[in-house]
């Protein structure tokens, strides 16, 4: 049994009076007179154990996009059921209404919708159904709790997918270059043509022949489609917000930007997710791979905070690509992590075509230049120094044969982009 607070307004009216009439058989009489209203309107308030729910809705959001739940609540009773109801989901779900009052005549049901906006990537999962059932008199009733599971999957925004358009137009003309270069020898289906003489028989095409009339053979050009191991730091240093976003966060952006992209050139696209074990594992996708098999393991994705293996993401690496393929690392460019890892780093360059993707912090930049006071003269010191081991960390890495990609959030997908476009267009991808 529940109260309102129409039952201590009771309470208090029936105080008065009996502090009016000043005897003992007065306030028992009052609050007698009150009890018996608190029970009776208990009783007769509708019973919330007949009460059946059912669930429909998104079940997979975009982080930060909005989304609806709706649950349909059932009065299986005979009685009609007036009060509220409370549509638990945890905080980083942001659902509203927090409450709803609802009215629902015996064998009917009503809906209540429950918008969503995740601020947390990862599975957010519905908790009890709270409903307070009232009586007529509105001062006391029935409560209890109801499990409705539902599940919704909150998934990386991708926001860099307006770069897509351009770089997609980037790759077609890259295309339409290797397309003109002089076709030969290869592995790969190109055209059809004529038959002249010294052509070898065995490319003759004798089905396309029999429906032109005349002999063609089958031309052929170098495979050109290569695989990508993409590669997500996923240890201490991915938990940082630059520009108040979690570098995480912006690998994954750049990582689903790389993905579509090489998807529509017919590359093979794997996904790898390592600090000191394997978190996520995307493995042997068909060249038209689908997105939502990156943003699946993906969205369940958190930086720990422990120091990444780095010998454990080579061996992952190698294990998982055996013959040389890019191998796109995303992770932050720490100077003692860097050269503590090197020897893998050299291995993995040595066996595959090595990009290291870094954030960075454009906050440094602006602390470098400031020159205000003393205090900002020792902060741009500081800033300068920060400035100066990354540059010593990215020239060691080039010094090893490996391009560097290091820019700041909102810039390093389509860097990132850009340097898998330069890749293709030199023929070294």
């Amino acid at each position: 049994m529940v109260l309102t607070g129409r039952a201590a307004g009771a309470a208090l009216a029936g105080i008065l009076v009996a502090l009016a009439f000043r005897t003992a058989a007065a306030v028992i009489v009052v609050n007698g007179l009150i009890m018996v209203a608190i029970i009776a309107d208990a009783l007769l308030a509708a019973n919330v154990r007949q009460v059946r729910l059912t669930r429909a809705g998104d079940t997979r959001l975009l982080l930060n996009q909005t989304g609806s739940v709706s649950l349909t609540v059932t009065n299986a009773g005979a009685r009609s059921l007036h009060g509220v109801l409370r549509d638990a989901w945890r905080p980083s779900a942001g659902a509203q209404p927090a409450r709803t009052r609802i009215s629902i005549p015996p064998g009917r049901e009503v809906t209540v919708t429950t918008m969503l906006t995740p601020q947390r990537r990862g599975d957010t999962a519905a908790a009890s159904v709270t409903i307070r059932s009232l009586g007529p008199l509105r001062i006391a009733g029935r409560q209890g709790q109801h499990l409705a599971p539902w599940s919704v999957r909150v998934l990386p925004p991708f926001l860099s997918r307006g770069h897509l358009p351009q770089k997609l137009a980037m790759l077609r003309e890259l295309d339409g270059q290797h397309r003109s270069l002089r076709r030969g020898e290869g592995s790969e289906f190109d055209s059809l043509r004529q038959y002249v003489l010294g052509d070898d028989v065995r490319s003759i095409d004798w089905r396309s022949s029999a429906r032109r009339a005349e002999v063609v053979v089958r031309t052929w050009r170098p495979e050109r489609d290569r695989r990508i191991v993409l590669v997500l730091d996923t240890g201490r240093t991915a938990a940082g917000r630059v520009a108040g976003i979690p570098r995480l966060d912006t690998f994954m952006d750049a990582a689903l930007l790389l993905a579509a992209l090489a998807a529509r050139a017919g590359d093979r696209v794997d996904l790898l997710a390592v600090d000191r074990r394997v978190r996520a594992r995307v493995i042997g996708a068909h060249r038209s791979v689908d997105l939502s098999a990156l943003t699946d393991a993906m969205a369940g994705l958190d930086a720990e905070l422990i120091e990444s293996d780095a010998g454990l993401m080579t061996s992952a690496v190698l294990a998982t690509a055996r013959q040389r393929c890019l191998v796109v690392l995303l992770t932050d460019l720490n100077t003692s992590v860097i050269e503590e890892g090197m020897p893998s780093i050299r291995l993995l360059a040595s066996r595959h075509l090595l990009v290291i993707a870094a954030v960075a912090d454009p906050r440094v930049a602006e602390m470098a230049a400031a020159r205000g006071d003393a205090t900002a003269v020792y902060t741009a010191a500081a800033a300068e120094r920060a400035r100066s081991d990354r540059a010593k960390v990215s020239a060691l890495l080039r010094g090893q044969g490996i391009q560097v990609v290091d820019a700041p959030p909102d810039a390093l997908p389509a860097a990132l982009a850009d340097a898998y476009l330069a890749l293709k267009g030199k023929g070294r991808l």
